[in-house]
C-alpha cells in the first residue's frame, strides 16, 4: 500500500507539489489525473525515491521513502513516461541485464525473466532487438522491467501514451489483471482509461490534491441534482407538463419528439428524491408505454473539469 503524508516539493520559490496526502490500499488501482504541470510526475518521482521531498514523507509497503529508500526500491516497480531502453539489445538480454542491476541471482533472474515474458506475451519476440519493436511492444518491455523483481507496488507514469487504441486496450487489460495482487498508481491524460482500469481517481492541479474517490462517489458529491433519461410514448407537451408536476422533479426536457413512437426526455430531480416509481406509475395510468428509464451517469470529463474549475470539498480525509 501507499501512504503519503503532506508531501511537498519546492524548486526555489516554485511549489511543484503542496502538502499532498492520500492512501492507496493493497491491491487497489488508482488513476492520477491532472493537466500538464499539475505535479503528477513529481509526486510519482518522490514516491519512487527519485526525488527527495522538501517536506512531508510517504510509506510504500510499510517502508518510509526517506529512512528506508532501499527497502522501498526492492518492493517498487517504476515505469517512467520516457523509459530508457537499449535498442541494440534483445528483449531477453535487456531483461536479464536489468535483473542483474536489481540484484537478482542467476536462478531467480532466469525464472523472473521467463515469468514476465510469459505474463506480457513477449515470448515469440524475446530474441528480437528492442530497436525493431513497435511502440506498443516497447511499452510492454518497459512494463516488464518494472515487474521483473515481482514488486508489491507499481507506479506507472503515462503507460499508454503514444499507443493506438488497440494497443492501449491491451495494455489496460494487462494492468487490470494485476488488481488485487499489486498496488498500482498510474497517471494518464486519457479520462476514459481511468474508468475502465481504476478503482478510484485522484485529481491534482497546481500541485494540490483536489479529489480522491471513485467516479461514482465523485458524481454524487459534485452533482446538484439527479438526472434520469426516459423514453416514453405519449404526447410530448403533456408528458413534460405531467412529469414536471411530480413531487421532487425540478425540470423535464424533451430532446427528440418521436412522433407516433417514444420521445426522449431528461428529468432532473432533487438529489435525494427517488422519482422513478412515480414516473412509471403516472405513465402507466395514462397509457404511455415506458421504453427506457435510467440514471444518467456523469462522464469522467465532467467530473474532471468541475473539480478543476469549481474545486469543491470532494477530497477524502487524509
Amino acid at each position: 500500500m501507499i501512504v503519503a503524508s503532506q508531501l511537498t516539493k519546492r524548486y526555489g520559490a516554485v511549489r511543484a507539489v503542496t502538502e499532498v496526502s492520500f492512501t492507496v490500499e493493497h491491491g487497489e488501482i488508482v488513476g492520477l489525473l491532472g493537466p500538464n504541470g499539475a505535479g503528477k510526475s513529481t509526486t510519482m518521482r518522490m514516491l519512487a525515491c527519485i526525488l527527495a521531498p522538501t517536506s512531508g514523507t510517504a510509506e510504500l509497503a510499510g517502508y518510509d521513502i526517506l529512512r528506508h529508500s532501499f527497502e522501498v526500491r526492492r518492493r517498487l516497480g517504476y515505469m517512467p513516461e520516457n523509459i530508457s531502453l537499449y535498442p541494440e539489445m534483445t528483449i531477453r538480454g535487456f531483461l536479464d541485464f536489468v535483473g542483474k542491476m536489481k540484484g537478482l541471482r542467476r536462478r531467480a533472474r532466469t525464472a523472473r525473466v521467463a515469468a514476465v515474458i510469459e505474463e506480457l506475451d513477449l515470448g515469440r519476440l524475446s530474441a528480437r532487438y528492442i530497436g525493431t519493436l513497435s511502440k506498443g511492444y516497447r511499452q510492454r518491455v518497459g512494463l516488464a522491467q518494472a515487474l521483473l523483481h515481482d514488486p508489491t507496488v507499481l507506479i506507472l507514469d503515462e503507460p499508454t501514451i503514444g499507443l493506438d487504441p488497440e494497443q492501449a486496450a491491451e495494455f489496460r487489460r494487462l494492468i487490470r489483471g494485476m488488481h488485487g495482487r499489486r498496488t498500482v498508481l498510474l497517471s494518464t491524460h486519457i479520462l476514459s482509461e481511468v474508468r475502465l482500469t481504476c478503482d478510484r481517481v485522484m485529481i491534482i492541479n497546481q500541485g494540490r490534491l483536489l479529489a480522491l474517490d471513485s467516479p461514482d462517489n465523485l458524481t454524487l458529491a459534485l452533482r446538484d441534482s439527479a438526472e434520469l433519461v426516459a423514453q416514453i410514448a405519449g404526447p410530448p407537451e403533456t408528458v413534460v407538463e405531467t412529469l414536471q408536476a411530480l413531487p421532487g422533479v425540478r425540470s423535464v426536457a424533451c430532446h427528440s419528439p418521436g412522433g407516433d413512437g417514444p420521445s426522449s426526455y431528461t428529468v432532473r430531480a432533487e438529489p435525494a428524491a427517488e422519482v422513478r416509481p412515480a414516473i412509471v406509475a403516472t405513465a402507466t395510468a395514462r397509457g404511455w408505454p415506458v421504453f427506457e428509464l435510467r440514471s444518467r451517469e456523469m462522464e469522467l470529463e465532467e467530473i474532471f473539469h468541475r473539480v478543476l474549475h469549481d474545486q469543491p470539498p470532494a477530497t477524502e480525509p487524509p
